[in-house]
């Protein structure tokens, strides 16, 4: 088999306010945005990959528990204090946790979507 695209598809509730998260807190482009009565969709751009927000998904107010999701969207950065400044237009009690396998930042997106920061000199992965 020949992957020619590779992408994560990610079901919301709070579409608008999910696709503006992704867009504005980690300058990812759109690549294609879809209107089918309540069904909707954004592509928006990751290196290579890209990331498909969709309707049909169930909100949190609070960070979904990995038993709720078992998945967690990570990025990995060059600068994580840099990082932290743009997150903490979203978050201002962000902070680096340090940890034996690297440094990361942890949030959520606005549907409770467990979101990692992690930089990237600390992994090779």
């Amino acid at each position: 088999m020949e992957i020619e695209k590779y992408g994560i598809i990610l079901n919301v509730e709070k579409y608008d306010e999910c696709v503006s998260f992704y867009k504005d807190l980690f300058g990812l482009p759109v690549l294609h945005t879809k209107v089918d009565g309540d069904f909707r969709l954004t592509s928006l751009g990751i290196g290579d990959a890209y990331l498909l927000i969709e309707t049909g998904g169930v909100a949190s107010n609070s960070e979904k528990p990995v038993s709720q999701n078992s998945t967690k969207l990570r990025f990995n950065v060059s600068d994580l204090p840099a990082a932290l400044g743009k997150v903490r237009e979203y978050f201002s009690d962000a902070c680096i946790e340090e940890y034996a396998w690297g440094s990361t930042i942890n949030i959520r997106d606005p549907d409770g979507n467990r979101v990692g920061i992690r930089d990237i000199s600390s992994t090779n992965s």
